[in-house]
């Protein structure tokens, strides 16, 4: 995965060819804040910067930097896949949502 994380804070990481650079984006903010390297290095101490400025931004105006996550979402699936979750977590003694945030946790982990 492109990802780069720094002080706990998590970027998407691509290649831009335009700039001939890569480029991140920091996830889960309430606003935006990218930065741009031409290596790993770079581009981590322009992540530290971006995200450096972004909460002092944040801080000036007395904004959360973080969006807020519930822990719920919708998801639609499949009326067969429905019925192969339902099983496999019957199986393991576990609910539906037990069984699939442990199978996402796992996903997330890798």
């Amino acid at each position: 995965m492109n990802i780069m994380e720094v002080d706990g804070y998590k970027a998407k990481i691509e290649y831009d060819p335009e700039l001939d650079q890569f480029r991140g984006e920091i996830l889960g903010l309430n606003g935006t804040a990218d930065f741009c390297g031409t290596n790993p290095n770079s581009l981590r101490k322009e992540f530290r910067t971006s995200l450096k400025v972004y909460l002092e931004v944040c801080e000036e105006k007395n904004i959360s930097p973080t969006k807020e996550f519930s822990g719920k979402f919708n998801l639609r699936i499949p009326p067969q896949l429905h019925f192969e979750i339902s099983a496999k977590a019957t199986a393991a003694d576990k609910s539906i949502n037990q069984w699939v945030s442990e199978v996402l946790r796992r996903s997330v982990n890798e």
